[in-house]
C-alpha cells in the first residue's frame, strides 16, 4: 500500500521539513563499522549535492536536528534508513582555496547498468530536497522517542525529546537533488566508483 497516513496520496516535490532528505548522500564514500549519526561529530563549514536517478529504501524514520562546527549551528532534517539502493549517484563539493580559486571533487557510482550503490544504517543530515517520492506504510507525526519502522535516531544525536517525526516501511525517490551536510552508515558499497579534481565549480546539479 502506497500511503500518506493511510490515505492513498504520492508526495512530489514536497517541502524537505515534510520530506526526507535522500540517502543519496551516501557518496560521501565513509564506511564505518558503527551507524554513528553525524551530529556526533564536528561538520565542516561546506555543504556538499548529491543527485541520484533513483533510491529504494526500507526501515525509514525522518526528524529535525541541529548539526554542529565551528561555522555554527545548522538546522537539518535526518533521515535515518535501515537499508538504501541507490542508481546514478553523483556527489559534488566545492572548495575555494586562496589564491588558486574553487576546486570541485566529484563522486561518482552505481550507473552504466552496473551495480547500484549499497549501504546500511544510513543517516543524512540535509537541508533541501527535490524529488519525486512514494512512501508505504507511512505514519507521520509519531514521537521521535517512539519510532519501530526505521533505525530511529542515533545516539549522540541533537534533537529535542518527543519532537516531531515521521516513518515509513519502505520509500522511493527519484530524480533527487539534495544538499547535505553530513551523512554516515554502518556499512557502504561502492560499486563502479569513480572520482574527478577539477579546477572551478564542476557541481552535480
Amino acid at each position: 500500500m502506497e500511503s500518506v497516513a493511510r490515505g492513498g496520496t504520492r508526495w512530489k516535490r514536497f517541502a524537505v521539513v515534510m520530506v526526507p532528505s535522500v540517502a543519496a548522500t551516501a557518496a560521501i564514500g565513509v564506511a564505518l563499522s558503527q551507524g554513528a549519526l553525524a551530529a556526533s561529530f564536528s561538520v565542516s563549514g561546506q555543504q556538499f549535492k548529491v543527485t541520484a536517478k533513483e533510491l529504494k529504501g526500507t526501515g525509514f524514520v525522518q526528524y529535525g536536528a541541529l548539526d554542529s562546527g565551528k561555522s555554527g549551528a545548522h538546522p537539518v532534517a535526518v533521515v535515518g534508513l535501515d537499508e538504501a539502493t541507490i542508481t546514478n549517484l553523483c556527489q559534488s563539493v566545492v572548495v575555494p582555496v586562496p589564491v588558486f580559486g574553487d576546486v570541485s571533487m566529484t563522486l561518482k557510482a552505481g550507473g552504466g547498468g552496473g551495480p547500484k550503490v549499497k549501504a546500511k544504517k544510513l543517516y543524512i543530515d540535509a537541508d533541501d530536497l527535490k524529488a519525486n517520492a512514494t512512501f508505504n506504510k507511512v505514519d507521520i507525526g509519531v514521537s521521535v522517542d517512539q519510532t519501530t519502522k526505521g533505525p530511529g535516531p542515533a545516539k549522540g544525536d541533537k534533537y529535542a525529546p518527543d519532537s516531531f517525526a515521521q516513518q515509513a516501511e519502505s520509500v522511493k525517490f527519484t530524480d533527487v537533488k539534495q544538499r547535505a551536510w553530513a551523512t554516515t552508515a554502518g556499512t557502504f558499497k561502492l560499486s563502479g566508483l569513480g572520482m574527478s579534481v577539477k579546477k572551478g565549480k564542476h557541481e552535480c546539479y
